[in-house]
């Protein structure tokens, strides 16, 4: 699987895809889980592969908590956070982590997400591809965007 990855980085990076590399990912970030968990104390954590969420109720703590998390993350495992993904906000204006921005009672879908899964139905559109997007809808306050989602679908496929 692995041999079968191409990159422009010679011998960098692992098919994000392959079942191997999500246990891998879950491998490598135990560390920085039971560091965030044992060492910080937080009560409050998500993390899918290598995005994760804090919440807390205090800014102040979680400002501070910002250096000491990417020094663990730059001396342990050799990564660093990105500054333009890092983002501290009020559940009440949403939490964007993975393709969704999170509310206390609903999610949606992230405006760049939707743009990216419409240009593939339209260059690209394919039964499967539609089926997955359709599921992964499933899981958000997305009817409007469902029925865009099949309008572009069946509008850019040619019915025989």
């Amino acid at each position: 699987m692995i041999s079968s990855f191409q990159s422009a980085l010679s011998r960098v990076g692992l098919p994000l895809g392959n079942l191997t590399s999500q246990l891998f990912v879950n491998i490598y970030m135990n560390e920085f889980d039971q560091f965030i968990k044992h060492g910080l104390r937080v009560k409050h954590y998500v993390r899918y592969a290598d995005d994760f969420v804090i919440f807390s109720g205090n800014r102040n703590w979680l400002e501070a908590q910002l250096p000491v998390i990417n020094n663990f993350l730059r001396r342990n495992l050799k990564l660093t956070l990105n500054p333009q993904k890092v983002s501290i906000k009020t559940l009440a204006s949403g939490v964007d982590f993975l393709g969704w921005v999170h509310f206390l009672n609903h999610r949606v879908f992230r405006a760049t997400t939707k743009r990216r899964m419409m240009r593939k139905i339209r260059t690209a559109p394919e039964t499967e591809m539609l089926n997955s997007y359709l599921g992964l809808l499933s899981h958000g306050n997305t009817y409007k965007l469902r029925r865009e989602v099949l309008e572009q679908y069946f509008l850019g496929t040619k019915i025989d």
